[in-house]
């Protein structure tokens, strides 16, 4: 299907239209005031609607209100010569509030203003100083006594009635669909709104924000698989970071007991609705606390970035109901399959070939040094994942995929990890931090001996870490959340895409 943006670039005349546009800037430049930077706004549309929205017409006339204001010119309807409407919209507000109607006269504007805004394009952006007053029908519109144009626009916006409807056009030209679209606007200010919400909640938990590098000389914090570059004046190859959980350790060794990183990473893996290369992480690390602790602590920053950014903790996804006020579920991986796929028996869940041949039917062929424990958790992610709907911690990971995960004192095989889920995804991973450096060492060989096996995501020694160790780190509890499915989840956005300011894309041909 095409838009009216494409169907705009394909049409012959849209060389016209932007030929005609080039020539009046030119005449604009001849005068000598192209693209002026003298104009300075005083006012935004959405303030005045909200101080002057409900005045009377009487009050406007009675104590005349003088405003500056400048804003793109999205509707312009003339009166002969005489007169003209016009309505600009500035960064300002949610919905109608971020625009406002001017009113421009041949008497008040001026002969010269009035002549040049006939020749005003949509998508001009324009400077204005006037007075407020009501139109008959009530709506609050500026009497404009100085016009000016303050940016020429050479390309024409989308037609106003069909906006921009293709969703790759819409993620490529990022810049035409925050003119033109009000939700877009709203689900990126809801996203700030969310981001400053959890920093703020960071803080007022004792917990110092940080930078950690992006460059990394061995790629670890997670199972996946990095970007690789070289950096000439070193001669060295590095990684692109795929998580900052190692540095953030080391602080924590340092004697920074309460650390968080709102971070970039990167990981050279699959793009879907879910996922994209690079991603937003926060990841949160607190000395002398545990798994149970960060779970009541990670519930409370995403309910509280909810309410923040959405103004509820109760939100509709997809249209269903989905309740982040209530204490979050908590299952272990047996369990999930139990609750969501009944008809395995636990002595089928705890039968290592049967889990294998079970797993075949699903498309998955496990490695082969898979134990009990992973090969559960596959199970786990073919037949329960999808269907954690409400908020629900699946905890008690095994020690084979938990590399660095402090193992359970009580129970053989099983770490103190949780990956928090909603609507069927993954949503956040912690865990109690592993802090024993010879635990630590042993696990990092098991991962090297993984990726000999053919594992790519499996985790590199990391010496460095281990002499950090080494000089003792407190017990702590540590936590990444996806601020990216996060906000997907807040917005309703069915894609990750509709969440990113600029998504990857394949090359534009």
């Amino acid at each position: 299907m095409t838009t009216d943006l494409q169907d705009q670039a394909a049409a012959p005349d849209e060389n016209k239209i932007i030929a005609e546009r080039r020539a009046k800037l030119a005449a604009i430049r001849e005068q000598g005031v192209a693209f002026p930077n003298d104009f300075k706004p005083e006012h935004k549309a959405a303030d005045l609607h909200a101080q002057y929205g409900e005045k009377t017409r009487e009050e406007l006339e009675a104590a005349p209100v003088t405003v500056k204001l400048a804003g793109r010119m999205m509707l312009k309807r003339e009166a002969g010569k005489k007169a003209a409407f016009a309505t600009l919209q500035d960064a300002s507000g949610q919905k109608a509030d971020g625009r406002i109607q001017i009113y421009a006269t041949l008497d008040l504007t001026g002969e010269a203003a009035m002549a040049a805004l006939h020749h005003y394009d949509l998508g001009d952006i324009l400077g204005v100083v006037g007075t407020l007053f009501k139109t008959k029908t009530d709506e609050l519109t500026i009497k404009v006594t100085e016009l000016r144009l303050i940016t020429k626009s050479l390309r024409p916006l989308p037609d106003k009635f069909h906006g921009l409807a293709d969703q790759e056009t819409k993620y490529r030209q990022r810049y035409v669909d925050l003119i033109m679209n009000e939700d877009t606007r709203r689900t990126f200010k809801a996203r700030t709104a969310a981001i400053s919400s959890i920093r703020r909640f960071m803080e007022k938990n004792d917990f110092m924000e940080v930078e950690t590098p992006m460059l990394h000389t061995i790629p670890g914090g997670a199972a996946a698989k990095p970007f690789i570059t070289h950096h000439n004046a070193l001669d060295m190859q590095m990684f692109l970071r795929i998580a900052p959980e190692l540095y953030l350790k080391r602080l924590v060794v340092g004697g920074f007991d309460r650390v968080f990183e709102i971070n970039r990473n990167f990981r050279n893996e699959g793009v879907s609705i879910r996922h994209n290369p690079e991603f937003t992480m926060m990841e949160f690390y607190a000395a002398y606390t545990d798994y149970k602790w960060l779970m009541d602590f990670t519930e409370a920053v995403i309910r509280q970035a909810a309410i923040d950014a959405h103004g509820t903790a109760t939100l509709t996804y997809g249209g269903r109901e989905l309740d982040l006020s209530k204490p979050f579920h908590r299952l272990t991986i047996v369990e999930a399959i139990n609750k969501y796929a009944p008809s395995y028996t636990n002595e089928q869940l705890n039968d290592a070939e049967f889990i294998k041949k079970e797993l075949l039917k699903f498309g998955v062929k496990p490695f082969a040094t898979a134990g009990l424990g992973a090969l559960q958790l596959a199970l786990f992610e073919e037949t329960a994942e999808a269907q954690l709907w409400e908020p629900t911690y699946i905890i008690d990971y095994p020690v084979e995929v938990s590399p660095l995960a402090r193992a359970s004192d009580t129970r053989e095989g099983i770490t103190e990890r949780f990956e928090l889920f909603m609507v069927g995804r993954e949503i956040a991973n912690g865990f109690s931090e592993l802090n024993d450096a010879e635990d630590q060492s042993a696990r990092f060989l098991a991962q090297v001996a993984a990726k000999d096996a053919g594992d790519e995501e499996a985790m590199y020694y990391d010496a460095d870490y281990i002499r950090a160790l080494e000089y003792g780190m407190p017990p702590a509890g540590g936590c990444g959340i996806g601020i990216d499915r996060l906000m997907m989840i807040i917005t309703d956005s069915p894609n990750i895409r509709d969440v990113l300011l600029f998504p990857h894309l394949r090359r534009e041909e």
